[in-house]
């Protein structure tokens, strides 16, 4: 039996809202449950009704993107958040994600490229483009030099097992459990269940994340 994902839009643009509302309402495993025109109503949506994924644009008036994204993952709600943007905007890469979004799209994303975001979203994975990741490398690097990361955030990292450690740096790596599955010489099963006790060891919310937290921590030292 197919589940059905539960999406939300968020964006001030109503073209923008019902575009991809009708992309979304195409596919059979996934339904639209409502929309928002702001960053506060989108929480207030989040709050109310039972969403796994909502699309949320970045710039919208009031509340922004961000803060409606912190707000809403702060607040142990299900959804997972895919940001929204009309074009790779640098400044807000690592915002968005630290703020808790899984991921980024662009506007002009085709019908089946939406759909196939939103199920890689609601499976826990990451949404990074290349260019994304290597963006979000360089910012952890330049924040870095500014801030110290925290003894408490590094220590998680002694909690994990020395496979834990190792599947947490594929992870961070971009490769998907498959590969990694290969890589190591063990089942895709066995890989998803590492990476599971990493994600609940460390507090974090899927992989997106755990890609976050390998560069703020320094376990993968970036090159160039």
């Amino acid at each position: 039996m197919t589940t059905t994902i539960r999406v939300a839009v968020a964006d001030d643009h109503e073209v923008v809202r019902k575009g991809f509302a009708t992309m979304l309402r195409a596919q059979p495993d996934i339904t639209v449950v409502g929309d928002a025109s702001d960053g506060a109503t989108a929480v207030d949506l989040c709050l109310r009704e039972p969403v796994d994924v909502i699309l949320m644009d970045i710039r919208m008036p009031g509340l922004d993107g961000i803060e409606a994204t912190r707000q809403i993952t702060a607040a142990g709600t299900r959804p997972r958040v895919i940001m929204l943007t009309t074009f790779d905007l640098d400044e807000y890469v690592y915002d968005a994600l630290s703020a808790g979004a899984s991921g980024f799209l662009l506007k002009d994303v085709s019908a089946e490229e939406l759909a196939a975001a939103v199920r890689v979203v609601a499976a826990g994975e990451a949404l990074l483009a290349p260019v994304i990741t290597k963006r979000l490398i360089a910012e952890v690097v330049r924040l870095r030099h500014r801030t110290p990361v925290p003894t408490t955030t590094a220590d998680g990292i002694s909690n994990l097992t020395a496979r834990e450690s190792e599947v947490l740096l594929l992870v961070a790596e971009g490769i998907s459990n498959g590969e990694i599955a290969e890589r190591l010489k063990i089942s895709e099963e066995t890989v998803k269940t590492h990476v599971s006790r990493v994600l609940i060891k460390l507090d974090l919310r899927d992989r997106t994340q755990a890609v976050v937290y390998a560069y703020e921590t320094g376990l993968i030292t970036p090159k160039g």
